[in-house]
């Protein structure tokens, strides 16, 4: 502390120099709830909770007190998720996993087994910031209804640890268990430099606090210091390097606590700040995961470390920055103090946080109604960084929430005095009874009991082969069991909505079982050629699932279809069941189920096993008029399903198709696997001939199989000859030919809005018709927004939002004989530039809304930095990826690093095809198509698209292809041309330095502070795939900082609110945020609000207009 405070007079800030409040006792006494304290053993390890019964914590106040006053209190629990009991009862369900008695060796099983505990009026959440975000986020994914901002805007609080290393002083700042009397380490953290308060940006202010390492730490602090890149001079005098070296291999071979090393010698900082509040935590495999890009990089951030290197040299000693760099990279940040997650609502709504000022939970995005008694009272609550530790603050929102809650219901809080609590003895004021169970336990017994009676009773049965039947015909009996669970709230629209049934069925022990006999025969395949085969099925068997009312069913007559191609998901065969059954009380139900295999199989055998044995199933209600035959429900449908009467996909809770009554998996065991080859019967007159048709069914099953599991060696699909049948040709109303300042025409494509569907304002008038102005990136053209394979791309999107939709085609898009061009994003400038012109000048308007993607946004960042395109031309901007800062993903990052163009230039020439074709390529062409298919990808993301390949070689994969359909990733060779080869070196260096500039030789940076001033006042809206593999999403996180750094969240503007916003869209890529078949659903209204918000005005609330889009299934 000594050490800490002579470097703050040194600096100048003596006078912000304080000794902090401690949370540490130093006399023995009774704390404020009762608990007897003693005084602080001073072992500096409070940073892993001290036991020496002198910290103030929860523990020793509110537990304590609770616990006083009759609270009933479980240890060794873990909270999943929350549901809301929503019949007569009342109150919350709290679902949790029980880890004690060693039943963690059940692995997996803990949070399958979950026990539970119904709060009849209210569930205080107070988990911390990253638990009680955890609990809301797998509350939301079991049904309960949030606000969509729980887990975005999360903050560090700005906090960064750094070290001090071998100073030249005694620190003493390493925790040991029995200090020295002489010279005890002391609280952990002792004085503060308060840099709070300053003139200028109130974000510039922060908090620096000398600290200690506890001893469970002692032995790596050598191992980590030395694998950190160090700051600061080095020693320049032979006698200091001597020195200092003695110090390093004292501490080596001495230990961390000799007098003299260099580790007694270290000091710590904790430093307390502000930051971007851009973390969000999302679930993964139903695991938590935090993101948090980016702190490391801001300007604030190299000021701080540069004056703790200062600091530090003052006392001989070098700055290491934060321990995590130099073993996980810059990539990795540390924080004491997490916040946010469930943040208070800045307009008392669930569009602008997820609680109201109480701490209650909104009960929506769009509301200002709440889950009453849902409070959370800890960090979570907290809306950004605090720049100072949050114990405090958290406390009394804490309290104030519980105050407001006891007003509300008519509740005193009691002021009576503990007087001195006995922890080992009797609580004063004993639990209240709690509500008897005892009818409810003894349903239950009799449900279970009816349930293995029912499971006992129900035989499996075979049904006979099939003798004399039409030829290839098969038959065989199956046997699947596995869990569904039944109930009102499934998200089967979400991406892992089978798996979060599977999960919910498991805890409650929803088992269930299906045995079936097929009779498989072969009929054409629809839509390819005559010669192609494809075994359907009649079904017959029996369906057992307790947990759904009239188990066991009946399976008098249903469908099955074995291993079609499935035309909404690219590259992928699926096995589909389809069927009405009965139960015992006459209750009729639809069946529907999938099995599915893709790229994710390839080359591994047991994802192989796994999806040709794992069953989706979703249960509903039967519709009047029988089921619609051909289709399958499965996650992530499409609007093509909805909309397709040959598709069949249910809705929750809707009056629109079968409702959706449960769901799950079900898999075919290894010993089943064995009996079901038993049953296989083929059909013929005689052995040869029932050994001919068994032949012929396994060849095409394993026909089917083989080229998903050797995927890199199966054949490859390159561009089609003849013109495909679209679903959906989205023609443009006009086009017209735009002439930029050197003499380029290029093609700006407009489409009317239809008037039947402009949607209506709160009168029911419809809205005025605006502009907005689209710009795709290179090697694209008009299509990635009018995408005709899609039922509702962007263009119908928008139009039906009531926008007249402006789309340029630059000169690095799409365009006759690019070959023989050597443009750039830069050239591009001028283009959009024109289109701007035209767009103003033809509709007599002054500022146009853009939506930029990918290059073409770079292309506009750079002609808005260099002052070509006026930035009192712009309304607002939408930014797809990236702006002004390209930073490449690690993929490309590698190409770029290995000079890849240089090297195809020399060899093929200055343009590069992304259009494989087996006609006029070459040797040189066709065998990079074939090296191609060896290139490593994520799993699930292989093909044997030629042109999908050259695609992602030259800019990275461009989406997640499970976003695709299977007419879209066929037809990506009509979507892209190629690039050459003056462009890509200018991208890659662009990417490589995270800047646009100008075209070479000079490769002008553009975003100096005189260029960037030009964008003041512009709204801004970024986002970006989190699961891109073309552009990093630091591009966007990067100009989003600096934005906010330069102008503030309201972009300049006096009083102008909240201008610029950044999303990261999770399960996305790159193009598929604009070409997903999913994107109208989970893009695309994001966009329009935006859009909504700086065209329309803040106030404007969007109605959907009277059309099949938005009445059936609220797609706007």
């Amino acid at each position: 502390m000594h050490v800490f405070e002579r470097q703050a007079q040194r600096m100048g800030l003596g006078s912000r120099y304080y000794k902090v409040p401690q949370t540490t006792r130093f006399r023995p006494g009774i704390n404020s709830c009762g608990v007897d304290m003693l005084p602080s053993t001073l072992t500096g390890q409070d940073t892993t909770g001290v036991n020496d019964h002198s910290k103030t914590t929860t523990l020793v106040t509110y537990l304590a007190d609770a616990w006083n006053w009759g609270a009933q209190m479980f240890c060794e629990c873990q909270v999943r998720y929350v549901e809301k009991v929503t019949d007569a009862r009342g109150g919350y369900i709290v679902y949790f996993s029980w880890h004690g008695r060693k039943r963690g060796k059940f692995g997996d099983g803990l949070d399958q087994d979950l026990l539970w505990v119904h709060a009849r009026k209210a569930v205080f959440l107070g988990a911390g910031s990253l638990g009680t975000t955890e609990i809301l986020l797998r509350s939301k994914e079991m049904g309960l209804s949030v606000s969509d901002c729980l887990g975005q805007g999360m903050s560090g609080n700005g906090d960064m640890l750094t070290f001090g290393y071998n100073t030249n002083r005694h620190v003493n700042a390493i925790g040991r268990q029995r200090p020295s009397h002489k010279s005890p380490v002391g609280p952990t953290i002792n004085a503060a430099i308060d840099m709070r308060g300053q003139t200028g940006n109130p974000l510039d202010g922060f908090v620096i606090q000398e600290g200690a390492v506890p001893q469970a730490l002692s032995r790596l602090m050598q191992t980590i210091v030395d694998v950190q890149p160090s700051g600061g001079r080095p020693e320049k005098k032979m006698v200091q390097r001597a020195r200092k070296a003695l110090a390093r291999w004292k501490s080596r071979l001495l230990g961390p606590y000799v007098r003299g090393g260099a580790i007694q010698n270290t000091q710590i900082f904790l430093i307390m700040s502000h930051d971007g509040s851009q973390a969000s935590l999302r679930l993964e495999d139903d695991k938590p995961v935090l993101e948090f890009v980016g702190v490391g990089h801001s300007d604030r951030v190299k000021r701080l470390h540069a004056l703790l290197a200062k600091a530090t040299e003052s006392v001989g000693g070098r700055v290491i920055d934060n321990p995590f760099h130099g073993v996980f990279g810059d990539q990795h940040q540390i924080t004491a103090h997490p916040l946010g997650g469930a943040p208070m609502s800045r307009d008392n709504t669930g569009a602008r946080g997820v609680t109201n000022h109480a701490g209650e939970v909104f009960a929506g995005s769009a509301t200002s109604e709440t889950h009453p008694g849902l409070i959370v009272v800890d960090g979570a609550l907290v809306p950004g960084a605090l720049c100072v530790n949050p114990a405090a603050t958290i406390a009394a929102l804490a309290e104030r929430a519980v105050e407001h809650y006891t007003r509300a219901h008519g509740l005193v809080i009691s002021r009576e005095s503990n007087g001195v609590l006995d922890l080992y003895g009797t609580p004063a004021h004993r639990p209240r009874p709690g509500p008897s169970y005892e009818s409810g336990a003894k349903k239950s017994d009799s449900v279970s009991s009816a349930a293995q009676t029912e499971r006992t009773q129900c035989a499996v049965r075979r049904v006979d082969p099939v003798r004399y039947g039409a030829p290839d015909t098969v038959a065989f009996t199956e046997l699947m069991s596995g869990f569904v669970h039944s109930g009102h709230n499934l998200r089967l629209h979400d991406r892992d909505g089978h798996k979060l049934s599977l999960q919910a069925a498991r805890s409650r022990g929803e088992t269930a079982r299906l045995l079936t006999s097929n009779v498989m025969y072969v009929v054409q395949s629809p839509g390819c050629r005559s010669t192609s085969r494809l075994y359907k099925g009649m079904v017959k068997g029996t369906f057992v699932c307790p947990t759904i009312k009239g188990s066991p069913f009946m399976i008098s007559q249903g469908e099955v279809e074995l291993l079609g191609q499935d035309n909404e998901l690219s590259g992928t065969t699926t096995v589909t069941y389809q069927f009405e059954m009965m139960g015992i009380d006459g209750r009729r139900l639809g069946f529907h189920g999938y099995k599915k295999i893709d790229s994710s199989a390839s080359m591994d055998i047991r994802e192989m096993w796994k999806s040709t044995t794992t069953l989706y199933v979703t249960i509903t209600e039967a519709e009047q008029d029988g089921l619609a035959s051909g289709g399958t429900c499965r996650p992530g449908g499409t609007f093509s399903e909805l909309h397709n009467p040959g598709r069949c996909h249910p809705t929750m809770g809707s009056d629109q198709g079968p409702k959706v009554i449960a769901a799950g998996m079900l898999k075919i065991r290894l010993g089943d696997f064995r009996k079901q080859l038993l049953t296989l019967t083929p059909t013929g007159k005689n052995l040869l001939q029932r050994a001919a048709t068994l032949g012929s069914f396994v060849h095409y099953f394993s026909g089917k199989l083989l080229p998903h599991f050797f995927l890199p060696l199966a054949p490859l699909r390159y561009a089609t000859t003849r013109h495909p049948d679209f679903i959906n040709p989205t023609t443009p109303t006009q086009t017209y030919t735009v002439t930029a300042s050197d003499g380029v025409q290029t093609k700006l494509h407009m489409w009317e809005p239809d008037p039947d569907f402009i949607p209506g304002d709160e009168s029911g008038r419809p809205v005025p018709v605006q502009n907005l102005f689209m710009i795709p990136g290179a090697a694209v053209d008009h299509q990635i927004y009018a995408l005709p394979t899609i039922p509702l791309n962007a263009v119908n999107y928008f139009t039906r939002a009531g926008y007249r939709v402006f789309v340029t085609v630059h000169r690095i898009g799409i365009v006759d004989k690019p070959e023989d061009k050597k443009w750039t994003t830069y050239d591009a400038r001028l283009d959009i530039k024109a289109c701007l012109a035209h767009i103003r000048s033809s509709h007599n308007t002054d500022k146009v809304y853009t939506i930029a993607h990918c290059m073409g946004s770079v292309a506009f960042a750079c002609g808005l930095l260099d002052g070509t395109i006026p930035p009192d031309w712009i309304l607002g901007i939408t930014c797809s990826q990236v702006f002004m800062n390209p930073v490449w993903s690690r993929s490309n990052r590698l190409k770029a690093s290995a000079k890849l163009d240089r090297a195809y230039t020399r060899l093929a020439g200055h343009w590069f095809s992304c259009r494989a074709s087996t006609t006029n390529q070459g040797a040189l062409q066709g065998a990079v198509n074939q090296l191609l298919r060896l290139v490593p990808e994520k799993r699930g993301e292989r093909c044997t698209s030629a042109s999908c390949h050259r695609i992602s070689l030259l800019f990275g994969r461009c989406w997640s292809h499970g976003n695709l359909n299977e007419a879209t990733h066929r037809h990506v060779d009509r979507f892209f041309n190629g690039a050459n080869m003056t462009l890509m070196p200018l991208l890659m260096r662009m990417g490589l330095r995270g800047a646009v500039s100008t075209n070479g030789p000079a490769y002008e940076d553009l975003t100096g502070a005189e260029n960037v001033q030009r964008l003041r006042g512009i709204p801004m809206f970024l986002f970006s795939g989190g699961d891109s593999d073309v552009l990093s999403p630091m591009a966007t996180q990067k100009t989003y900082e600096r934005l906010c750094g330069t102008f503030g969240v309201s972009a300049g503007r006096v009083g102008g609110g909240i201008q610029y916003r950044r999303r990261v869209i999770p399960g996305y890529g790159h193009l598929d945020g604009w070409m997903g078949r999913n994107a109208w659903r989970d893009v695309y209204p994001m966009v329009r609000e935006e859009v909504d918000r700086v065209v329309r005005g803040e106030e404007y609330v969007f109605q959907g207009a009277a059309n099949p889009f938005s009445d059936a299934y609220g797609v706007l």
